[in-house]
């Protein structure tokens, strides 16, 4: 198994052609990935980091870094856009049902707190923590936050978040010499990354709970 994947990343293509590629299919899964959130678009980014890196091309981590920021903002403004419709419409949207699905009224509640206190810069971190940016994004929604002001926290979000999983798609794929091994390396990084909160939080849940 471990062989034939070796072979097939030996056999790609040269590098133009994966750019002409890449690129765009970069755009597009993390653009989908912020419409819809089932792409794990970390992983993606983090991938394409290690690609990158292995590359003989200049500015290639720096393209990487670039198309997947405008990506993400222009994924969660699209999103935003979407919820507002439905905020505005007597009967609703698809869209703003599938936020609030996605949103635990306690995760809400904690959302619109940190928003009232802090402004749009609760997006930046909300960006970077798993499953914090649908909460947010609907405290944003339900306290009729313009698209302009939305926009405002969204762009240096989408940034952090590009910049924090490029860099553990750099720190994967420095430490193997094939990028196989470093997109393997990434991908495992980040699942760490995106499962570490929800772990700790389950297990200062049940440390409080009594025993017995």
């Amino acid at each position: 198994m471990i062989d034939d994947l070796a072979g097939a990343v030996r056999a790609v293509p040269p590098e133009s052609t994966q750019q002409a590629v890449g690129y765009p299919s970069l755009f597009l899964l993390v653009v989908l990935g912020a419409l819809v959130p089932v792409v794990p678009t970390g992983a993606v980014v983090s991938s394409a980091a290690v690609v990158a890196l292995h590359q003989t091309v200049p500015l290639s981590l720096l393209i990487v870094f670039a198309v997947a920021s405008l990506a993400a903002f222009c994924g969660d403004l699209g999103l935003y856009w979407l919820g507002e419709r439905g905020v505005r419409s007597r009967n609703g949207s698809r869209w703003l049902a599938r936020i609030q699905e996605r949103a635990a009224p306690e995760r809400l509640a904690q959302a619109r707190d940190r928003l009232e206190e802090h402004g749009v810069t609760v997006l930046v971190l909300s960006r970077l923590l798993p499953a914090g940016r649908i909460p947010v994004m609907l405290a944003c929604l339900l306290s009729r936050m313009p698209v302009r002001r939305f926009a405002r926290g969204a762009l240096p979000a989408a940034l952090a978040w590009a910049a924090t999983y490029q860099v553990i798609g750099i720190l994967g794929g420095s430490l193997f010499a094939e990028p196989w091994e470093g997109v393997v390396a990434a991908v495992a990084l980040t699942v760490v990354v995106g499962a570490a909160p929800a772990l700790w939080r389950r297990a200062r849940r049940a440390h409080r709970e009594p025993a017995g």
